[in-house]
């Protein structure tokens, strides 16, 4: 489907009034859309995007080589076969979800550059209100909406983390954040440092590394990297076969599926096995050259599963530090300095450019103000139902994915229990439906949403306090283990008593 076809629609009217509101059109938003017209068939549902078009992340994040992180029989959704490379390209991904708005004919429900400022609950209307302002005719647009579904992601697409370094303005060079790469930026015979060591780092630095003359990859820590062909052996034989696409998904999926539960169960019982068995895969990598580099600048002190872990497929990354086109440097920065970077140990990294791919800040939310009878939503101050809804919020959900796994795999999970929810509700005969702690709850230990002993990644240390509380009952808890809410979540009571109806 054409960009210009997807953006000739008419524009939506004010005061427009819809039975679901989904706010965003990347993975989790069409996830959503496709579940509600196949579970819910007549409902009226808009899709409100504030970009120029579907994707998200592949849509806004620019830089070369952006690739996922997880591989696309997880990642993609689970009523569409995926038929490439495991990792794909941004491009590939969009491509994907191309078709998935065309072959549903999701491209009706979804409104682009409608940025929300506001959603207000009212419990006498007994429905939202959402006010949104078109980013590319500045209009003010009005809409009602039974129920708000939050599908927007977790992270400021505007603004990436950048640490505040003393003497940035005294650098003579370019220096930007990976998720603003510049249009034309002409690295040929630049000398480039790459600050960051997660997955961003580690797909930039390969990507560009035979385009300058030189790029350093500069760390404060090491984390742990997993290597791999960029392929799945039984999916080729399946092809070759000519095994039924949706068939080969299937099979593929959940052999990964296994695979990803059992690597993760053993890096919790087994860490130093398993810290051994990743460390080993680096050396591996780089051959001759990981006497030099192993204990130096990938050895992390962290445990396994304290982070992700990021996958390096082809170890494209490794191959170019052995080719002499990359290098590693672990340290901090002092401040930055005409000439480039000075380290605390005195050491100067000279550079041209300098890309920060230091991360991003949490956005709750969306960073949109929402209020419920007047009161502005203190969101931190909430205790989530099962990861997806919060005491307090009426005819609300939010997709937050896996930390350790693909997010489509929860962003699925969420919306068949959307529609679910909604179908009860309907048989019931009621309109609204609210999370509310029970008397048998009076007194239970409330943690943060993500507990920074399991998983601590910089974004979570600086903005966890913003995100709901969690419990330590099933209920009140979202788990991160697709394991447990793939049979949890569909078999969750809605007459339970923790879901309350009016």
């Amino acid at each position: 489907m054409s960009e210009a076809a997807l953006l000739d629609r008419p524009a939506t009217l004010a005061g427009e009034h819809v039975d679901v509101l989904v706010v965003g059109a990347g993975i989790s938003g069409l996830s959503a859309g496709y579940h509600l017209q196949t579970q819910r068939p007549g409902t009226k549902f808009v899709m409100l995007e504030a970009q120029a078009s579907y994707g998200g992340t592949w849509y806004t994040h620019k830089y070369p080589g952006i690739r996922s992180d997880s591989d696309l029989y997880t990642f993609g959704f689970g009523f569409k076969p995926w038929t490439g490379a495991p990792i794909a390209t941004a491009e590939e991904i969009r491509s994907y979800m191309g078709e998935v708005i065309e072959e549903n004919g999701l491209d009706r429900h979804i409104r682009y550059q409608h940025r929300i400022v506001s959603a207000a609950w009212s419990s006498v209307e007994r429905r939202w209100t959402v006010m949104a302002t078109r980013t590319d005719t500045g209009e003010q647009l009005r809409f009602t909406a039974q129920f708000l579904w939050m599908c927007q992601g977790y992270y400021r697409r505007e603004d990436g983390y950048m640490p505040d370094w003393p003497g940035v303005e005294s650098f003579a060079g370019t220096l930007f954040h990976s998720m603003h790469w510049p249009d034309g930026l002409d690295i040929a015979g630049k000398r480039v440092v790459v600050i960051g060591s997660g997955a961003t780092a580690a797909t930039i630095v390969p990507n560009i590394a035979e385009r300058c003359a030189h790029v350093t990859m500069l760390q404060r820590t090491p984390i742990f990297y997993r290597t791999g062909r960029n392929a799945i052996e039984i999916a080729d034989e399946l092809r070759k076969l000519e095994i039924d696409e949706s068939w080969i998904h299937e099979i593929v999926r959940r052999k990964i599926l296994l695979e990803s539960k059992t690597f993760t169960d053993l890096t919790v019982s087994h860490p130093e096995r398993m810290r051994g068995e990743l460390l080993t895969l680096v050396r591996d990598a780089l051959g001759e050259h990981a006497e030099q580099h192993v204990d130096a600048h990938f050895t992390p002190t962290h445990r396994p599963w304290q982070q992700r872990i990021a996958f390096v497929p082809d170890a494209d990354l490794f191959a170019q530090i052995k080719a002499g086109h990359a290098s590693v440097k672990t340290g901090h920065i002092e401040r930055f300095v005409p000439e480039g970077i000075r380290l605390t140990s005195g050491e100067v990294l000279e550079a041209d450019v300098v890309v920060a791919a230091t991360g991003f800040h949490l956005s709750v939310l969306g960073d949109i103000a929402i209020s419920v009878d007047g009161e502005a939503l203190a969101f931190g101050e909430t205790v989530t139902y099962r990861g997806m809804m919060f005491t307090g919020v009426p005819n609300f959900a939010w997709v937050f994915g896996y930390i350790r796994s693909s997010w489509t795999l929860r962003a699925d999970l969420v919306a068949e229990f959307v529609c679910r929810l909604l179908r009860h509700m309907q048989e019931r005969g009621v309109e609204t439906v609210m999370p509310r702690l029970r008397a048998e709850d009076a007194g239970m230990t409330l943690g943060p949403w993500l507990d920074p002993e399991n998983f601590n990644p910089g974004y979570v240390n600086r903005g966890g306090h913003l995100f709901p509380k969690c419990g330590d009952k099933i209920e009140w808890r979202h788990t991160h283990d697709y394991w447990e809410d793939k049979n949890s979540i569909p078999q969750a009571d809605l007459d339970d008593g923790t879901l309350v109806y009016s």
